[in-house]
């Protein structure tokens, strides 16, 4: 995303498509923007005041009525003088004042251009202006598209507080107790003549210890945000006819896969992504696994192995019907040789409304009863989803959050481990080590909110933004 963000931008900032009202942003730093204003609406505009008033194309004429607002830097989104013209949300009238913004940028007063070099945003650089300029915070920038695609109540309040600093607060109280525990480290280093030992006075063992507990806690609330806003993936396998396509039909509530009695009716993969409590599962149904001779079931064969090993976890499902199904169990066993380590499986044992009663469904730990005919059992699997992918029973304290800072976190658990056992052994040449990991922490912590970050992680955070730009 190779921009100039000196320049003045202008764009559509609502949803693509018709509407009842859509909006026209331009930012610009420029001395000359009220002049712009006035030039572009035949007059000035109170700053932060709503003005109905007609928005004239180049001949005086109205290209549509709305209402005008002006912000004055750095009292704005962008930190940046802003003008928003709220007009009718068709496609056609809001290209016009998009293209009557450029043209009007491009008027001289006292030989100066308007507002030189005026264009079109990128996507998502409304907001990273907003970053740039101090407004927020990188990982408050995130949380503005979390909010925007967030689909239930939970991930809605859990983005908000993201954006509203919650997150930010926790990585910034982290970095706080990190840079005391630094600042004594220095100190020993910078005299060691002093026969005061700053470490030992200021308990610096305990506060590592408490800075690594607090961390701990943060993480697990990232944790949970990150599996708020991405969910898991979670493959439906077996045999043919055990009730693969009946199952997913039941966990979604709606008729997506096509059932019949005929083995090997699914042929590709089917996925639809349900909520369950808020948290997104994103279920897929695969062909049945047995040996075919049926071109087509083989590639459907192929595409359901590809999933299983790209899944989160596995439901692979018997026919109760048939307790004792030796291929079933083959294919099982065959299953969980292919699938990546830390995968879980859960066996689910399905059509227990015609199961004979007292029948051995197997023995694995991990596994549930139920019919996808009848419902009876689905409950459970639900709550036995939600626990595999981890998930609490949410707070209101939650936050949204990326698999990019558990990652930084992660690191800096990694650095904070290392620094404790350099402590442990309270010598000059391990106080240095003990004083670069301290800095690799807070580096990491950096990273979170965009402190430290290089500007291609920043290009690539922002060019994602596809709407509110």
């Amino acid at each position: 995303m190779l921009t100039n963000n000196l320049d003045p931008i202008v764009s559509i900032a609502t949803a693509p498509g018709r509407g009842a009202v859509g909006i026209v942003r331009v930012s610009a730093a420029s001395d000359t923007f009220n002049d712009y204003v006035r030039a572009l609406l035949g007059k000035p505009l109170q700053a932060r005041v709503a003005t109905y008033c007609p928005f004239p194309d180049v001949l005086g004429e109205a290209i549509d009525h709305g209402l005008a607002i002006s912000f004055v830097a750095p009292h704005s989104y962008t930190g940046e003088s802003v003008l928003e013209l709220q007009a009718h949300g068709g496609p056609a009238v809001l290209q016009l004042l998009v293209q009557r913004c450029l043209e009007v940028a491009q008027q001289q007063v006292g030989g100066q251009l308007l507002l030189p070099n005026l264009r079109l945003a990128q996507p998502g650089e409304f907001t990273q202006r907003a970053f740039l300029n101090g407004k927020m915070d990188l990982a408050q920038a995130e949380a503005v598209a979390d909010l925007i695609d967030a689909s239930t109540a939970q991930a809605v309040r859990s983005a908000a507080r993201s954006l509203s600093g919650a997150f930010s607060h926790a990585v910034a109280d982290l970095r706080e107790h990190l840079v005391t525990l630094r600042m004594l480290v220095e100190s020993t280093l910078d005299f060691p003549e002093e026969e005061i030992d700053f470490l030992q006075q200021a308990d610096a063992s305990g506060q590592l210890a408490r800075l690594q507990a607090q961390l701990q806690q943060v993480m697990h609330q990232t944790q949970q945000g990150v599996l708020l806003r991405e969910g898991i993936t979670v493959v439906i396998a077996g045999q043919p006819n055990a009730g693969k396509s009946s199952l997913l039909n039941a966990l979604a509530g709606a008729e997506l896969a096509i059932v019949t009695p005929i083995a090997g009716t699914t042929r590709d993969v089917v996925a639809q992504t349900i909520q369950i409590n808020g948290v997104p599962l994103h279920i897929l149904d695969t062909a049945g696994l047995r040996d075919s001779t049926d071109e087509v079931e083989q590639i459907g064969i192929a595409k359901a192995w590809e999933e299983i090993q790209k899944a989160d976890a596995v439901l692979f499902v018997y026919d109760a019907s048939q307790a004792h199904n030796q291929p079933a169990q083959e294919a099982n066993v065959a299953l969980r040789q292919r699938l990546p380590s830390g995968v879980p499986v859960l066996s689910v044992w399905n059509k227990s409304d015609i199961a004979s009663h007292g029948a051995a469904l197997g023995n694995d730990h991990a596994q549930v009863v139920l019919s996808a005919k009848t419902g009876a059992g689905l409950a459970h699997l639900r709550d036995t989803l939600l626990k595999w992918a981890g998930w609490d029973t949410p707070t209101e304290g939650l936050y949204m959050a990326r698999k990019r800072h558990v990652v930084a976190l992660d690191n800096v658990s990694t650095h904070l481990q290392a620094a404790s056992v350099w402590l442990d052994e309270h010598t000059g040449d391990h106080l240095d080590l003990l004083a670069e990991e301290l800095r690799l922490a807070q580096v990491s912590l950096g990273d979170i909110t965009g402190e430290f970050s290089a500007d291609d992680l920043l290009g690539e955070i922002f060019s994602r933004f596809c709407i509110g730009k």
